[in-house]
């Protein structure tokens, strides 16, 4: 048998080895009711997966984003007129731009650097808002669309989930 044979073997293998372990995770990650997961496999030097994990709870979101939002006004220089109710699920507002990974999200492009964007300033689409970091990997988020920052529901350097909302842009 060729070389070649060989590791076409072991690839086919690895794989139908591989969905069974993610799917053995995905049932591990249900069972005992965790919400993040992230494992390591080397096969040797130059073959590893890894799989990272994570189920959104929709229950544990608007909690998580109430104190940010909750301190927006503080900050803002003049109280909002149609600002939204503590209560309100972010997710759920006009505009919204979710996290499309999971990792820890940043304002600015570096520490102390100033934020690529502040509520109330004017972006175009496809303009960066903000970077979420994703195993050391440094993922810009752009915006959906044109329009006003008019809501920021994260703070800077705070972990965020698959699909969590970070910003509103209207």
């Amino acid at each position: 048998m060729s070389d070649e044979s060989k590791n076409a073997g072991q690839d086919k293998r690895h794989h139908e080895g591989d969905v069974a372990f993610i799917q053995a995770l995905a049932e591990l990650l249900d069972r005992n009711e965790l919400t993040e997961l992230t494992v390591k496999r080397e096969y040797d030097e130059n073959d590893r997966l890894t799989v990272s994990l994570s189920k959104h709870q929709k229950q544990a979101a608007p909690a998580a984003f109430a104190a940010p939002a909750a301190m927006a006004p503080a900050a803002a220089p003049a109280p909002a007129p149609a600002a939204a109710p503590a209560s309100e699920d972010p997710a759920s507002l006009p505009g919204v731009v979710t996290s499309p990974m999971v990792g820890t999200a940043y304002l600015a492009p570096e520490p102390g650097a100033t934020p690529f964007v502040a509520i109330g300033q004017q972006v175009k689409e496809g303009e960066t808002l903000m970077i979420v970091e994703a195993m050391k990997t440094m993922n810009h988020i752009p915006s959906p669309r044109s329009g006003t920052v008019k809501r920021i529901l994260v703070d800077d350097g705070s972990p965020v989930e698959f699909g969590a909302p970070l910003m509103v842009v209207e």
